[in-house]
């Protein structure tokens, strides 16, 4: 696996929680990201507002509708690199 970027690893974690609430463990395997990663980004995300707790028990997570305009940005910007590569 390629490094990937802070903005890469934002975004693989938005594309886990926004398939349906997520809990850590989920996130971080299907987010290839240690502990120490899912913790810091986490918090990042939370601060941001880009992801939410869901449910009162506060053990899964969400993506909130700004953290779903920001997966769409960068999804539609890697589309138009992708494209220009090819060129």
């Amino acid at each position: 696996m390629k490094n990937r970027s802070r903005t890469d690893l934002i975004a693989s974690i938005l594309e886990v929680t926004s398939r349906g609430e997520a809990r850590k463990t989920k996130i971080m395997y299907e987010a290839f990201l240690s502990y120490m990663q899912l913790k810091e980004y986490l918090s990042i995300l939370q601060e941001k507002d880009l992801i939410k707790y869901q449910g009162s028990e506060r053990t899964s997570f969400i993506t909130t509708e700004k953290g779903k305009h920001f997966l769409n940005t960068y999804n539609k910007i890697n589309k138009m690199i992708a494209t220009i590569r090819r060129e």
